[in-house]
């Protein structure tokens, strides 16, 4: 049974993960790590673990970690993983990251959104996005796993049948998308404040979201060529989940809803966690929150030969720490739903 560290376990996304380990038949974890509740138990910090997860939070001691440990899941700020993915890969561990440093193939992608030098390209050239449908066989065998963002997962999954078909034109591809405030970490930041979140509803990144070019990397990836996107982030007053609505341009007339939910069933049919609804019928996040799903609804705008997408996740759990479950399962070569063929749970 391969053992499992933990590495920034008590924020939203890591407490995620813990979460959904504790009910893992195939893993078991190791270690827990957090720099600011070291030496404390687990339960202590989330009351809700008690008597199911108590162990004690470890400092960073990366030859102590890796001596019990097989794999690493890291749930950092973005700089922080140049302190501790270097020294894990160098050990020859096999690594999942939650940060943005190995999502770009281009340093200078990341760079330039993250107002961060890098310092880590040695590794960019073999880190794999982390998302299942479209890298499956290369999450298998890798050593680094960059877990996709939540809004290009939801994003993403959501136009890549038309891409990847050649049914749309790769331009003026609009995304609305609306997340939870969890997106936000677990952070006392005014704008996420009670006070400011509830019964209100904002735009924010507008323009310039750190996760534009991550979707626009790859869409173009699907397309052959560049494709860039007009992407627009809001916030609204719930705890977890999210929705994408993308406008799409389609070549061809002739397309009807209809046709387009059974292209979709067609290049989904093989995946588990994506759930293509029928016509008429939309995806809410209810329906996912809590979940590995992700449930898509495509539909035609006749009067404009456009696709309106709909996409709907839980930011924390297929947008995060649910994926990179799903990943984990893949390199351990363990079947992919295991420990997470669960319902949303809805209310």
């Amino acid at each position: 049974m391969s053992q499992i560290a933990v590495i920034g376990a008590t924020g939203y996304v890591g407490t995620e993960i813990i979460r959904l380990l504790t009910q893992h038949p195939e893993v078991k974890i190791g270690a827990v790590v957090s720099r600011s509740f070291t030496g404390k138990s687990f339960s202590d910090v989330y009351p809700n673990f008690g008597k199911i997860f108590d162990m004690t939070m470890d400092e960073i001691d990366i030859d102590a970690l890796c001596e019990n440990n097989d794999v690493f899941i890291t749930a950092l700020p973005h700089e922080a993983s140049n302190e501790i993915i270097p020294a894990l890969a160098k050990k020859g561990k096999r690594i999942i990251d939650h940060s943005a440093a190995f999502r770009f193939k281009n340093k200078n992608t990341y760079e330039t959104w993250y107002k961060s030098a890098h310092g880590m390209e040695d590794l960019l050239k073999d880190a794999v996005y982390g998302l299942p449908e479209l890298y499956r066989d290369k999450i298998n065998s890798a050593q680094l796993v960059a877990n996709p963002g939540c809004y290009p997962t939801c994003t993403i999954l959501g136009i890549a049948p038309l891409i990847a078909g050649k049914l749309a034109h790769n331009t003026n591809i609009i995304i609305d998308a609306v997340s939870g405030v969890s997106g936000a970490g677990r952070k006392s930041d005014l704008a996420y404040s009670f006070c400011e979140t509830h019964e209100n509803f904002k735009a924010y990144g507008v323009t310039n979201h750190r996760h534009t070019p991550e979707i626009e990397q790859e869409l173009s990836n699907l397309a052959g060529e560049d494709v860039l996107v007009s992407f627009t982030p809001h916030l609204m007053p719930i705890k977890r989940g999210m929705m994408c609505t993308s406008y799409v341009n389609l070549k061809d007339g002739g397309w009807t809803s209809e046709k387009l939910y059974d292209f979709y069933c067609e290049y989904y049919k093989d995946e588990f966690f994506v759930r293509v609804l029928k016509p008429g019928i939309f995806p809410e996040v209810k329906n996912v929150a809590g979940s590995n799903f992700i449930d898509i609804s495509v539909n035609v705008d006749k009067r404009l030969n456009r696709a309106v997408v709909i996409s709907a996740i839980d930011n924390l759990g297929k947008g995060a720490s649910a994926q990179a479950v799903q990943c984990l399962n893949i390199m351990l070569c363990l079947e992919e739903t295991t420990g997470l063929k669960h319902p949303a749970m809805y209310l």
